[in-house]
């Protein structure tokens, strides 16, 4: 079998940051797939299941909420190797593209209190793996390292 585009991304060299993963098409519609990098792959420790467990609610409610954002969202959800997350939206698109709408979720996440969305064991499948103040330091992390100041080399792979 070939190789799968995301496995050919050279992870050593692998910055926190908003990368252009791939671009599909559905007919004449590109969707664009985000990869979200919080954390240095195989540098710094994965981030735990609960932070990014609430993350995930969080963010998915925001976009799916956002009046400009809402319609060209089509997901977002963890990794497998828990260091980041992939956003995948509904346009031709760049990691420069998205930076506001980034910022505008990570403070979203970094000012929410309260219950997190759909916490409850009707609404999610394992609704007790949740940690909200884990969630902030996470979403922190990547705003200061990421979207506080996006530099080339983390809007674009390293080659």
């Amino acid at each position: 079998m070939n190789k799968i585009a995301s496995f050919t991304v050279n992870h050593l060299d692998l910055l926190t940051g908003v990368y252009v993963s791939r671009k599909d098409y559905i007919g004449d519609v590109c969707l664009t797939t985000f990869d979200l990098r919080f954390t240095r792959p195989n540098e710094e420790p994965p981030m735990d299941t609960p932070g990014i467990h609430s993350i995930e609610h969080l963010v998915a409610t925001f976009l799916r909420n956002h009046a400009e954002w809402a319609e060209k969202t089509i997901y977002f959800g963890p990794m497998g190797c828990r260091t980041g997350f992939y956003l995948i939206l509904a346009g031709d698109l760049t990691s420069s593209d998205i930076i506001g709408l980034l910022c505008e979720l990570a403070d979203y996440v970094l000012g929410y209190e309260g219950e997190i969305p759909g916490y409850s064991p009707r609404d999610c499948g394992n609704y007790l793996d949740n940690n909200l103040d884990m969630a902030k330091y996470y979403m922190r992390k990547y705003k200061s390292e990421v979207l506080d100041n996006p530099t080339e080399d983390r809007l674009n792979y390293p080659q």
